[in-house]
Protein backbone atom coordinates (compact mmCIF):
# COMPACT_ATOMS: atom_id res chain seq x y z
CA UNK A 1 0.00 0.00 0.00
CA UNK A 2 0.89 3.02 -1.03
CA UNK A 3 1.11 6.19 1.08
CA UNK A 4 0.77 9.80 -0.76
CA UNK A 5 0.65 12.38 2.75
CA UNK A 6 -0.73 15.70 2.09
CA UNK A 7 0.44 18.23 4.25
CA UNK A 8 -1.03 21.38 2.45
CA UNK A 9 -3.67 22.07 4.87
CA UNK A 10 -2.12 21.79 7.72
CA UNK A 11 0.84 23.57 6.98
CA UNK A 12 -1.28 26.80 5.55
CA UNK A 13 -3.41 26.40 8.66
CA UNK A 14 -0.13 26.67 11.08
CA UNK A 15 1.31 29.22 9.22
CA UNK A 16 -1.97 31.64 9.63
CA UNK A 17 -2.35 30.33 13.09
CA UNK A 18 1.18 31.92 13.85
CA UNK A 19 -0.07 34.82 11.88
CA UNK A 20 2.43 34.50 9.24
CA UNK A 21 0.43 33.78 6.13
CA UNK A 22 -2.88 32.05 4.92
CA UNK A 23 -5.85 32.70 2.77
CA UNK A 24 -9.25 31.27 4.52
CA UNK A 25 -10.72 31.31 1.39
CA UNK A 26 -7.94 29.22 -0.21
CA UNK A 27 -7.73 26.54 2.92
CA UNK A 28 -10.80 26.06 2.65
CA UNK A 29 -11.21 24.79 -0.96
CA UNK A 30 -8.04 22.66 -0.13
CA UNK A 31 -9.03 18.75 -0.24
CA UNK A 32 -8.12 17.69 3.01
CA UNK A 33 -10.28 21.12 4.39
CA UNK A 34 -13.15 20.17 2.65
CA UNK A 35 -13.07 16.67 4.10
CA UNK A 36 -12.97 17.73 7.40
CA UNK A 37 -15.72 20.35 7.00
CA UNK A 38 -17.93 17.44 5.60
CA UNK A 39 -16.93 15.14 8.12
CA UNK A 40 -17.45 18.30 11.40
CA UNK A 41 -20.98 18.85 9.99
CA UNK A 42 -21.79 15.01 10.09
CA UNK A 43 -20.88 14.59 13.24
CA UNK A 44 -22.43 17.39 14.42
CA UNK A 45 -25.22 17.32 12.74
CA UNK A 46 -25.05 20.69 11.83
CA UNK A 47 -25.77 21.82 7.78
CA UNK A 48 -22.50 23.58 7.25
CA UNK A 49 -20.85 24.99 4.55
CA UNK A 50 -17.96 26.94 3.25
CA UNK A 51 -18.64 30.07 4.05
CA UNK A 52 -18.52 28.55 8.10
CA UNK A 53 -15.02 26.77 7.90
CA UNK A 54 -13.71 30.37 6.12
CA UNK A 55 -15.19 32.14 8.84
CA UNK A 56 -13.86 30.31 11.29
CA UNK A 57 -10.59 30.42 10.07
CA UNK A 58 -10.92 34.67 9.48
CA UNK A 59 -11.45 34.26 13.41
CA UNK A 60 -8.25 32.54 14.20
CA UNK A 61 -6.44 34.63 12.09
CA UNK A 62 -7.28 37.49 13.56
CA UNK A 63 -7.78 36.02 16.96
CA UNK A 64 -11.36 36.73 17.21
CA UNK A 65 -13.66 34.85 18.91
CA UNK A 66 -16.80 33.51 17.56
CA UNK A 67 -18.45 31.85 20.29
CA UNK A 68 -19.36 28.31 18.70
CA UNK A 69 -16.01 26.60 18.12
CA UNK A 70 -17.32 23.63 16.09
CA UNK A 71 -13.68 23.07 14.39
CA UNK A 72 -11.84 23.33 17.67
CA UNK A 73 -9.59 26.48 15.99
CA UNK A 74 -9.02 28.34 19.22
CA UNK A 75 -7.07 25.26 21.03
CA UNK A 76 -4.96 24.25 17.87
CA UNK A 77 -4.71 28.67 17.59
CA UNK A 78 -2.85 28.80 21.51
CA UNK A 79 -0.90 26.01 20.73
CA UNK A 80 0.76 27.05 16.88
CA UNK A 81 4.03 26.22 18.33
CA UNK A 82 3.73 23.08 19.09
CA UNK A 83 1.65 22.08 15.92
CA UNK A 84 4.55 23.28 13.88
CA UNK A 85 7.11 21.12 16.12
CA UNK A 86 5.09 18.24 15.68
CA UNK A 87 4.51 19.17 11.68
CA UNK A 88 8.47 18.67 11.43
CA UNK A 89 8.64 15.93 12.79
CA UNK A 90 6.45 14.21 10.73
CA UNK A 91 8.09 15.71 8.23
CA UNK A 92 11.58 14.54 9.12
CA UNK A 93 10.69 10.84 9.84
CA UNK A 94 10.02 8.29 7.73
CA UNK A 95 6.37 8.30 9.22
CA UNK A 96 4.24 6.60 5.98
CA UNK A 97 6.63 3.44 6.04
CA UNK A 98 6.36 3.24 10.11
CA UNK A 99 2.43 3.11 9.68
CA UNK A 100 2.36 0.46 6.52
CA UNK A 101 4.52 -1.51 8.75
CA UNK A 102 2.53 -1.19 11.98
CA UNK A 103 -0.40 -2.61 9.42
CA UNK A 104 1.18 -5.40 7.85
CA UNK A 105 1.68 -7.41 10.83
CA UNK A 106 -2.47 -7.68 11.29
CA UNK A 107 -2.80 -9.22 7.27
CA UNK A 108 -2.88 -13.10 7.23
CA UNK A 109 0.52 -14.00 5.58
CA UNK A 110 0.80 -13.89 2.02
CA UNK A 111 -1.90 -10.67 1.65
CA UNK A 112 -1.35 -8.16 -1.12
CA UNK A 113 -3.42 -4.95 -0.66
CA UNK A 114 -2.48 -3.02 -3.84
CA UNK A 115 -3.68 0.73 -3.28
CA UNK A 116 -3.08 4.01 -3.70
CA UNK A 117 -3.98 6.01 -0.42
CA UNK A 118 -4.06 9.45 0.27
CA UNK A 119 -3.81 11.10 3.73
CA UNK A 120 -4.64 14.55 4.31
CA UNK A 121 -3.29 16.49 7.24
CA UNK A 122 -4.78 19.42 9.03
CA UNK A 123 -5.11 21.33 12.10
CA UNK A 124 -8.51 21.44 13.10
CA UNK A 125 -11.74 19.58 13.20
CA UNK A 126 -15.01 18.14 15.89
CA UNK A 127 -14.23 17.10 18.94
CA UNK A 128 -14.60 13.34 19.09
CA UNK A 129 -12.46 12.64 15.76
CA UNK A 130 -8.34 12.97 15.61
CA UNK A 131 -8.51 10.62 12.26
CA UNK A 132 -11.03 9.31 10.08
CA UNK A 133 -11.25 7.59 6.89
CA UNK A 134 -13.78 8.05 4.35
CA UNK A 135 -14.77 6.87 0.81
CA UNK A 136 -15.24 10.13 -1.42
CA UNK A 137 -17.00 10.87 -4.95
CA UNK A 138 -15.47 14.49 -6.17
CA UNK A 139 -17.75 16.32 -7.43
CA UNK A 140 -15.75 19.25 -8.16
CA UNK A 141 -13.57 19.88 -4.92
CA UNK A 142 -16.79 19.00 -2.97
CA UNK A 143 -16.54 15.71 -1.46
CA UNK A 144 -19.40 13.16 -1.09
CA UNK A 145 -18.97 10.70 1.43
CA UNK A 146 -20.03 6.85 0.06
CA UNK A 147 -20.51 3.38 1.12
CA UNK A 148 -18.22 -0.23 0.48
CA UNK A 149 -17.54 -0.93 -2.36
CA UNK A 150 -17.23 2.49 -4.31
CA UNK A 151 -15.65 5.70 -4.46
CA UNK A 152 -12.03 6.32 -3.28
CA UNK A 153 -10.74 5.72 -0.13
CA UNK A 154 -9.19 9.07 1.89
CA UNK A 155 -7.67 9.50 5.37
CA UNK A 156 -7.61 13.08 6.91
CA UNK A 157 -5.49 13.65 9.81
CA UNK A 158 -6.12 16.23 12.50
CA UNK A 159 -2.84 17.26 14.13
CA UNK A 160 -4.01 19.66 16.68
CA UNK A 161 -5.95 16.47 18.40
CA UNK A 162 -2.27 14.93 18.86
CA UNK A 163 -0.87 16.93 20.42
CA UNK A 164 -3.20 15.61 23.19
CA UNK A 165 -1.34 12.52 22.93
CA UNK A 166 1.23 13.39 25.85
CA UNK A 167 3.76 16.37 26.43
CA UNK A 168 6.59 15.62 23.67
CA UNK A 169 7.03 15.97 20.46
CA UNK A 170 8.41 12.19 20.44
CA UNK A 171 5.56 11.05 22.80
CA UNK A 172 2.77 12.92 19.90
CA UNK A 173 4.93 11.44 17.23
CA UNK A 174 4.27 7.71 18.47
CA UNK A 175 0.59 8.79 19.43
CA UNK A 176 0.16 10.00 15.93
CA UNK A 177 1.43 6.61 14.59
CA UNK A 178 -0.55 4.61 16.11
CA UNK A 179 -3.89 6.79 15.26
CA UNK A 180 -2.70 6.93 11.75
CA UNK A 181 -2.24 3.28 11.13
CA UNK A 182 -5.58 2.65 13.15
CA UNK A 183 -7.22 4.53 9.89
CA UNK A 184 -4.67 2.88 7.35
CA UNK A 185 -6.09 -0.54 8.42
CA UNK A 186 -9.59 0.71 7.70
CA UNK A 187 -8.35 1.48 4.20
CA UNK A 188 -6.27 -1.76 4.09
CA UNK A 189 -9.09 -3.36 5.16
CA UNK A 190 -11.22 -1.95 2.79
CA UNK A 191 -9.26 -2.22 -0.39
CA UNK A 192 -8.87 -6.19 0.50
CA UNK A 193 -12.77 -6.35 0.59
CA UNK A 194 -12.97 -4.61 -2.99
CA UNK A 195 -11.49 -7.73 -4.22
CA UNK A 196 -12.54 -10.12 -1.81
CA UNK A 197 -15.11 -12.96 -3.20
CA UNK A 198 -16.09 -13.79 0.41
CA UNK A 199 -16.54 -10.01 1.08
CA UNK A 200 -18.75 -9.04 -1.67
CA UNK A 201 -21.04 -12.99 -0.73
CA UNK A 202 -21.56 -11.21 2.99
CA UNK A 203 -22.46 -7.63 1.44
CA UNK A 204 -25.02 -9.37 -0.57
CA UNK A 205 -26.31 -11.22 2.70
CA UNK A 206 -26.51 -8.65 5.25
CA UNK A 207 -27.70 -5.65 4.11
CA UNK A 208 -30.22 -4.30 7.39
CA UNK A 209 -29.00 -2.57 10.16
CA UNK A 210 -27.64 -5.07 12.53
CA UNK A 211 -25.35 -6.45 9.59
CA UNK A 212 -23.97 -3.32 9.40
CA UNK A 213 -23.19 -3.05 13.06
CA UNK A 214 -21.79 -6.36 13.12
CA UNK A 215 -19.43 -5.47 9.99
CA UNK A 216 -18.43 -2.20 11.87
CA UNK A 217 -17.70 -3.77 14.92
CA UNK A 218 -14.93 -6.02 13.25
CA UNK A 219 -13.62 -3.41 11.40
CA UNK A 220 -13.51 -1.15 14.04
CA UNK A 221 -12.52 -3.52 17.08
CA UNK A 222 -9.19 -4.76 14.91
CA UNK A 223 -8.32 -1.48 14.69
CA UNK A 224 -8.94 -0.10 18.08
CA UNK A 225 -6.83 -3.32 19.25
CA UNK A 226 -4.08 -2.37 16.82
CA UNK A 227 -4.03 1.08 18.82
CA UNK A 228 -4.53 -0.35 21.98
CA UNK A 229 -1.48 -2.40 21.49
CA UNK A 230 0.76 0.18 20.10
CA UNK A 231 -0.21 3.18 21.93
CA UNK A 232 -0.13 1.79 25.48
CA UNK A 233 1.63 -1.92 24.63
CA UNK A 234 -1.03 -3.50 25.85
CA UNK A 235 -1.74 -2.02 29.50
CA UNK A 236 -5.82 -1.84 30.56
CA UNK A 237 -6.94 1.10 32.54
CA UNK A 238 -8.09 0.50 36.32
CA UNK A 239 -11.59 0.47 35.55
CA UNK A 240 -11.34 -1.90 32.38
CA UNK A 241 -13.31 -4.22 33.75
CA UNK A 242 -16.52 -1.71 34.07
CA UNK A 243 -15.82 -0.45 30.94
CA UNK A 244 -15.93 -4.21 29.02
CA UNK A 245 -19.03 -4.74 30.80
CA UNK A 246 -20.77 -1.71 29.77
CA UNK A 247 -19.50 -2.02 26.09
CA UNK A 248 -20.98 -5.23 25.88
CA UNK A 249 -24.32 -4.35 27.37
CA UNK A 250 -25.27 -1.54 25.00
CA UNK A 251 -23.78 -3.43 22.23
CA UNK A 252 -26.11 -6.18 23.34
CA UNK A 253 -29.27 -3.85 23.87
CA UNK A 254 -28.66 -1.74 20.62
CA UNK A 255 -28.64 -5.17 18.61
CA UNK A 256 -32.04 -6.06 19.80
CA UNK A 257 -33.11 -2.61 19.18
CA UNK A 258 -31.88 -2.41 15.38
CA UNK A 259 -33.45 -5.81 14.70
CA UNK A 260 -36.68 -4.20 16.06
CA UNK A 261 -39.47 -4.44 13.30
CA UNK A 262 -40.56 -0.85 14.40
CA UNK A 263 -37.29 0.65 13.64
CA UNK A 264 -37.10 3.59 11.70
CA UNK A 265 -34.14 4.52 8.92
CA UNK A 266 -33.31 7.40 10.73
CA UNK A 267 -32.95 5.34 14.29
CA UNK A 268 -31.26 3.05 12.88
CA UNK A 269 -28.58 5.76 11.26
CA UNK A 270 -28.59 7.12 14.70
CA UNK A 271 -27.64 3.92 16.51
CA UNK A 272 -25.05 3.18 13.72
CA UNK A 273 -23.21 6.25 14.58
CA UNK A 274 -23.30 6.22 17.85
CA UNK A 275 -21.07 3.39 17.35
CA UNK A 276 -18.38 4.72 16.64
CA UNK A 277 -18.22 8.68 16.68
CA UNK A 278 -19.16 9.27 20.37
CA UNK A 279 -16.65 9.71 22.99
CA UNK A 280 -13.68 6.93 22.67
CA UNK A 281 -15.29 4.69 25.71
CA UNK A 282 -19.05 5.56 24.26
CA UNK A 283 -18.51 4.20 21.03
CA UNK A 284 -19.82 0.84 22.11
CA UNK A 285 -19.39 -0.98 18.90
CA UNK A 286 -15.68 -0.35 18.45
CA UNK A 287 -14.90 -0.85 21.76
CA UNK A 288 -17.06 -3.99 21.68
CA UNK A 289 -14.74 -5.12 18.68
CA UNK A 290 -11.68 -3.96 20.55
CA UNK A 291 -12.46 -6.68 23.55
CA UNK A 292 -13.37 -9.21 20.78
CA UNK A 293 -10.40 -8.87 19.09
CA UNK A 294 -8.12 -8.56 22.06
CA UNK A 295 -9.74 -12.22 23.32
CA UNK A 296 -9.16 -13.81 19.87
CA UNK A 297 -5.21 -12.32 19.70
CA UNK A 298 -4.83 -13.78 22.98
CA UNK A 299 -6.81 -17.14 22.62
CA UNK A 300 -6.18 -18.05 19.06
CA UNK A 301 -3.43 -16.50 18.34
CA UNK A 302 -2.26 -13.67 15.91
CA UNK A 303 -3.40 -16.39 12.72
CA UNK A 304 -6.92 -17.06 14.14
CA UNK A 305 -7.03 -13.04 13.76
CA UNK A 306 -5.77 -12.40 11.00
CA UNK A 307 -7.92 -14.98 9.68
CA UNK A 308 -11.20 -13.33 10.43
CA UNK A 309 -10.03 -10.63 8.00
CA UNK A 310 -10.20 -13.35 5.36
CA UNK A 311 -13.49 -14.77 6.64
CA UNK A 312 -15.68 -11.79 7.72
CA UNK A 313 -17.88 -10.85 10.90
CA UNK A 314 -19.52 -14.64 11.38
CA UNK A 315 -16.15 -15.92 11.76
CA UNK A 316 -14.84 -13.02 14.06
CA UNK A 317 -18.22 -13.42 16.41
CA UNK A 318 -17.91 -17.23 15.86
CA UNK A 319 -14.07 -17.32 17.85
CA UNK A 320 -15.16 -15.12 20.38
CA UNK A 321 -18.13 -17.22 21.02
CA UNK A 322 -16.43 -20.18 21.62
CA UNK A 323 -13.66 -18.09 23.50
CA UNK A 324 -16.73 -16.24 25.93
CA UNK A 325 -18.19 -20.35 26.00
CA UNK A 326 -14.87 -21.43 27.66
CA UNK A 327 -14.05 -19.03 29.71
CA UNK A 328 -17.26 -16.91 31.91
CA UNK A 329 -15.00 -13.61 32.35
CA UNK A 330 -15.77 -12.52 29.03
CA UNK A 331 -19.11 -10.80 28.39
CA UNK A 332 -21.31 -13.20 26.65
CA UNK A 333 -23.27 -11.87 23.05
CA UNK A 334 -26.76 -12.20 22.99
CA UNK A 335 -29.12 -15.07 21.85
CA UNK A 336 -30.19 -12.51 19.19
CA UNK A 337 -26.54 -11.77 17.96
CA UNK A 338 -25.87 -15.54 18.02
CA UNK A 339 -29.32 -16.28 16.20
CA UNK A 340 -28.47 -13.70 13.41
CA UNK A 341 -25.38 -15.24 12.70
CA UNK A 342 -26.30 -18.86 13.19
CA UNK A 343 -23.94 -19.24 16.23
CA UNK A 344 -25.29 -20.89 19.76
CA UNK A 345 -24.42 -20.19 23.19
CA UNK A 346 -24.19 -23.87 24.81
Amino acid sequence: MLLELNYVSAERTIELYQGLSGNPADITQLKGSQIALATTALLAQRSLTDSDLEGALQAAKFNQDLGEDLFRMKYARAHAGELKELYDELRRRNFGQKVVSTVEQLFPAGTRVTATLPIYFVAFGHQNIDAFVRRVVWRGSRPVFVGEGSGELAIVVNLAKALQYGQTVDERFFGLLSVVAHEVFHAAFGAYKDRSAQWRAYYTRQQSYLGALLDLTQNEGIAYYLSLIQATRGRLPADWHQRVAEAFAAFNRYAEELSSPGLTSGRGSEILRRANSSGYWENFGAITGMIMARAIDQGFGREGLSSTIAEGPVDFFAKYNELSRRDSALPALSPLVLRELGLRRQ
